[in-house]
Protein backbone atom coordinates (compact mmCIF):
# COMPACT_ATOMS: atom_id res chain seq x y z
CA UNK A 1 0.00 0.00 0.00
CA UNK A 2 1.45 3.30 -1.06
CA UNK A 3 -0.31 5.81 1.22
CA UNK A 4 -0.42 5.18 4.91
CA UNK A 5 0.75 8.49 6.39
CA UNK A 6 -1.66 11.23 7.35
CA UNK A 7 0.44 13.90 5.64
CA UNK A 8 0.58 12.09 2.30
CA UNK A 9 -3.17 11.41 2.35
CA UNK A 10 -3.95 14.98 3.32
CA UNK A 11 -1.73 16.30 0.54
CA UNK A 12 -3.52 14.18 -2.02
CA UNK A 13 -6.97 15.15 -0.72
CA UNK A 14 -6.25 18.86 -0.92
CA UNK A 15 -4.55 18.61 -4.27
CA UNK A 16 -7.53 16.90 -5.85
CA UNK A 17 -9.81 19.57 -4.52
CA UNK A 18 -7.71 22.34 -6.03
CA UNK A 19 -7.57 20.92 -9.49
CA UNK A 20 -11.13 21.95 -10.33
CA UNK A 21 -10.89 25.69 -9.84
CA UNK A 22 -10.87 27.02 -13.38
CA UNK A 23 -12.79 25.78 -16.40
CA UNK A 24 -12.39 28.32 -19.18
CA UNK A 25 -15.18 30.68 -18.10
CA UNK A 26 -15.53 33.97 -19.95
CA UNK A 27 -13.57 36.95 -18.67
CA UNK A 28 -16.61 38.79 -17.26
CA UNK A 29 -17.53 35.85 -15.05
CA UNK A 30 -15.54 34.65 -12.05
CA UNK A 31 -13.03 31.82 -12.54
CA UNK A 32 -15.28 29.18 -10.93
CA UNK A 33 -18.28 29.80 -13.23
CA UNK A 34 -17.92 26.71 -15.42
CA UNK A 35 -17.32 24.32 -12.52
CA UNK A 36 -20.90 23.86 -11.32
CA UNK A 37 -22.01 20.25 -11.52
CA UNK A 38 -20.29 16.87 -11.52
CA UNK A 39 -16.79 15.87 -12.66
CA UNK A 40 -14.94 12.54 -12.82
CA UNK A 41 -11.38 11.56 -13.52
CA UNK A 42 -8.37 9.45 -12.90
CA UNK A 43 -4.67 9.85 -12.50
CA UNK A 44 -1.47 8.58 -10.98
CA UNK A 45 0.17 9.13 -7.64
CA UNK A 46 3.95 8.64 -7.64
CA UNK A 47 5.72 8.07 -4.32
CA UNK A 48 9.10 6.84 -3.18
CA UNK A 49 7.51 3.34 -3.06
CA UNK A 50 6.09 3.30 -6.61
CA UNK A 51 2.85 4.47 -8.24
CA UNK A 52 -0.87 3.91 -7.83
CA UNK A 53 -3.95 4.62 -9.97
CA UNK A 54 -6.57 7.06 -8.62
CA UNK A 55 -10.31 7.35 -9.38
CA UNK A 56 -12.27 10.47 -8.37
CA UNK A 57 -15.72 12.09 -8.47
CA UNK A 58 -16.51 15.68 -7.53
CA UNK A 59 -19.53 17.94 -7.04
CA UNK A 60 -19.30 21.76 -7.15
CA UNK A 61 -21.65 24.61 -6.25
CA UNK A 62 -20.70 28.04 -7.58
CA UNK A 63 -21.91 31.38 -6.19
CA UNK A 64 -21.42 35.14 -6.33
CA UNK A 65 -21.04 35.41 -10.12
CA UNK A 66 -18.43 32.66 -10.25
CA UNK A 67 -16.17 33.99 -7.49
CA UNK A 68 -17.19 31.49 -4.77
CA UNK A 69 -16.85 27.72 -4.90
CA UNK A 70 -18.12 25.05 -2.50
CA UNK A 71 -16.75 21.57 -3.20
CA UNK A 72 -17.20 17.93 -2.25
CA UNK A 73 -14.74 15.37 -3.60
CA UNK A 74 -14.36 11.60 -3.15
CA UNK A 75 -11.32 9.68 -4.37
CA UNK A 76 -10.23 6.08 -3.99
CA UNK A 77 -7.42 3.75 -4.86
CA UNK A 78 -6.73 0.18 -3.87
CA UNK A 79 -5.30 1.33 -0.54
CA UNK A 80 -7.30 4.35 0.72
CA UNK A 81 -10.40 6.58 0.55
CA UNK A 82 -10.58 10.40 0.71
CA UNK A 83 -13.60 12.67 1.39
CA UNK A 84 -12.64 16.31 0.88
CA UNK A 85 -14.85 19.35 1.41
CA UNK A 86 -14.00 23.01 1.12
CA UNK A 87 -14.87 26.58 0.27
CA UNK A 88 -12.86 28.98 -1.94
CA UNK A 89 -13.14 32.57 -3.15
CA UNK A 90 -11.58 34.69 -5.89
CA UNK A 91 -10.80 38.38 -5.53
CA UNK A 92 -9.23 40.08 -8.56
CA UNK A 93 -7.25 36.99 -9.54
CA UNK A 94 -6.15 36.05 -6.01
CA UNK A 95 -7.69 32.84 -4.68
CA UNK A 96 -7.99 31.77 -1.06
CA UNK A 97 -9.92 29.24 0.92
CA UNK A 98 -10.20 26.50 3.51
CA UNK A 99 -10.51 22.72 3.23
CA UNK A 100 -10.97 19.70 5.50
CA UNK A 101 -10.72 15.91 5.27
CA UNK A 102 -12.27 14.10 8.27
CA UNK A 103 -10.89 10.60 7.56
CA UNK A 104 -7.35 11.86 8.16
CA UNK A 105 -8.22 14.64 10.64
CA UNK A 106 -6.66 17.19 8.27
CA UNK A 107 -7.47 20.79 7.45
CA UNK A 108 -5.74 23.81 6.01
CA UNK A 109 -5.64 26.94 3.89
CA UNK A 110 -4.93 27.61 0.20
CA UNK A 111 -3.69 30.75 -1.55
CA UNK A 112 -2.75 31.40 -5.15
CA UNK A 113 -3.34 33.21 -8.42
CA UNK A 114 -5.56 32.73 -11.46
CA UNK A 115 -4.13 33.74 -14.85
CA UNK A 116 -6.54 32.94 -17.68
CA UNK A 117 -7.11 29.17 -17.64
CA UNK A 118 -4.12 28.48 -15.37
CA UNK A 119 -3.97 28.38 -11.57
CA UNK A 120 -0.82 28.32 -9.46
CA UNK A 121 -1.36 27.76 -5.75
CA UNK A 122 0.24 26.78 -2.47
CA UNK A 123 -1.65 24.73 0.08
CA UNK A 124 -0.65 24.57 3.73
CA UNK A 125 -2.30 22.13 6.12
CA UNK A 126 -1.85 20.98 9.67
CA UNK A 127 0.33 18.07 8.46
CA UNK A 128 1.78 19.09 5.05
CA UNK A 129 2.25 21.68 2.32
CA UNK A 130 2.07 21.38 -1.49
CA UNK A 131 2.48 23.37 -4.71
CA UNK A 132 -0.22 22.98 -7.36
CA UNK A 133 -0.52 23.80 -11.03
CA UNK A 134 -3.75 23.44 -13.03
CA UNK A 135 -4.75 24.14 -16.62
CA UNK A 136 -8.34 23.79 -17.81
CA UNK A 137 -10.73 24.08 -20.71
CA UNK A 138 -14.53 23.99 -20.93
CA UNK A 139 -14.91 20.27 -20.18
CA UNK A 140 -11.42 18.94 -19.28
CA UNK A 141 -8.60 19.82 -16.94
CA UNK A 142 -5.16 18.61 -15.94
CA UNK A 143 -3.48 19.05 -12.58
CA UNK A 144 0.01 18.51 -11.21
CA UNK A 145 0.57 18.46 -7.44
CA UNK A 146 3.97 18.37 -5.76
CA UNK A 147 3.64 17.75 -2.01
CA UNK A 148 6.48 18.80 0.27
CA UNK A 149 7.72 16.75 3.21
CA UNK A 150 5.96 13.47 2.34
CA UNK A 151 6.86 10.29 0.50
CA UNK A 152 4.51 11.40 -2.30
CA UNK A 153 6.59 12.92 -5.10
CA UNK A 154 3.86 13.95 -7.56
CA UNK A 155 0.18 13.54 -8.34
CA UNK A 156 -0.98 13.90 -11.97
CA UNK A 157 -4.73 14.01 -12.69
CA UNK A 158 -7.10 14.41 -15.66
CA UNK A 159 -10.78 15.28 -15.16
CA UNK A 160 -13.82 15.46 -17.45
CA UNK A 161 -17.10 17.24 -16.83
CA UNK A 162 -19.98 14.75 -16.68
Amino acid sequence: MILRTTSASAALALAIGLMLWQSGAEAIAGPFTGLAGSWSGDGKLTSSSGSERLRCRASYSVGRDGDELELSIRCASDSYKIDLSGYMTNSNGSISGKWSEPNYNSAGLITGRVNGSHISARAVGNTFSARLSMTSGSSRMSVTIRPEGTDVKQVSLSFRKR
